[in-house]
């Protein structure tokens, strides 16, 4: 590996970890908080997820379009045939897995646009429910539907480059560590419940613990 390679590695690893580091801040129960004090409970409920997201969005484009500018595009392996249907037939299966999950969960609401038409009609007709505790479907397989079938997505792609492979390491990482923080908020919330739905569902990747 070269200089130029490695400094380009770590140069990327360095953005990732910034945007990833802003995108849990802005998760974060501190500044929901300020949040909350700032614009009142209404207007949190409202508008702080799809403002979330959009600020995930929008501060993830410019370190995915550096992608091809910092890392080279060398092909580290690619798939034949006939396990190139083979790749392409996971990916299918981890797209199917994607939509399926975002259904249970109300792709809307994951979204936080259903919390904003609440809010611009006037706040509805009293408060927003509260999000469904899921356990059923690909919430039984592992408790993170949405980062597993997101993996199988990319590690499947049948083309992988030098960028690509640091890429989808850096998002398995992310959601790896991700997930521990966000099993802190939902055993928070959900007490005794999620932590007996902790005990038999695996967390990222469908693979159980032996007794």
């Amino acid at each position: 590996m070269t200089n130029s390679l490695t400094l380009n590695i770590l140069l990327f690893a360095l953005l990732f970890i910034s945007w990833a580091v802003l995108h849990s801040l802005a998760a974060a129960v501190g500044l929901k908080r300020l949040f909350r004090g700032r614009f009142g409970e209404a207007a949190y409920a409202g508008w702080y997820r799809l403002l979330y997201n959009l600020f995930a969005l929008v501060t993830f484009l410019p370190l995915y379009l550096l992608i091809p500018v910092l890392l080279p595009q060398t092909v580290v392996w690619s798939w034949s045939r006939p396990y190139l249907y083979l790749a392409y037939l996971f990916q299918l299966i981890g797209l199917a897995g994607l939509a399926y999950s975002l259904w249970l969960t109300d792709v809307w609401e994951f979204l936080g646009a259903r919390q904003a038409l609440w809010y611009v009609r006037g706040k509805g007709a009293g408060k927003m429910p509260e999000p469904r505790f899921i356990t059923s479907g690909p919430y039984a397989l592992v408790r993170h539907p949405l980062y597993f079938f997101s993996l199988v997505v990319l590690w499947f792609n049948p083309v992988m480059t030098v960028g690509s492979l640091v890429f989808y390491t850096a998002v398995t990482f992310y959601f790896w560590l991700g997930s521990i923080y966000e099993e802190r908020k939902l055993a928070t919330g959900y007490g005794a419940e999620y932590q007996a739905y902790q005990q038999r569902v695996p967390r990222l990747f469908p693979i159980k613990k032996p007794f």
